[in-house]
């Protein structure tokens, strides 16, 4: 085990009129790895405040373009796995300590834009709750699977 701390974090189920959650492609990966948007909370920053930055550099979708649903009571955690520890956020966090954010999105499709300033997604696409669990990483499928059950209510 680590004496490293959890990265403060936060994420983002983006789901549309049907109950679909928004899911986009890393483009740092040659595996097809789908995940939801998410990064890390600034110093001094809010976790709600968090998420919507991170939902506008991640999609460029911006806070008119969407509802505050619900959000996880508790922080979900995960932890690296040992060939990654080390390796990112300059070594210095053993894994995330996330707070996750449901919105809905009422805007259009072409209103989210992957091609923003500093790009993490390299395709995105609406899929259903068991589809995005089937397709996250497997060391973080554990949160994926707390947060669909958190947010399952309001899912297709």
């Amino acid at each position: 085990m680590t004496n490293l701390p959890y990265r403060p974090c936060v994420g983002v189920m983006l789901i549309n009129a049907q109950g679909h959650i928004f899911a986009g492609r890393r483009i740092d990966s040659d595996a097809p790895a789908w995940q939801m948007p998410q990064g890390g909370i600034d110093k001094g920053e809010k976790p709600r405040a968090a998420a919507l930055r991170e939902l506008w550099e991640e999609t460029g979708v911006t806070e008119d373009l969407v509802t505050f649903v619900a959000k996880t009571d508790d922080w979900v955690t995960y932890d690296l796995p040992p060939e990654l520890l080390g390796r990112i956020w300059g070594g210095k966090y053993c894994g995330q300590r996330q707070k996750w954010f449901l919105f809905r999105f009422d805007g259009r499709d072409d209103q989210i834009r992957i091609d923003g300033e500093h790009p993490e997604f390299a395709e995105w696409k609406w899929i259903g709750a068991d589809e995005m669990i089937a397709a996250i990483v497997p060391f973080k499928r554990a949160v994926y699977e707390q947060v669909v059950t958190a947010f399952r209510a309001h899912l297709a």
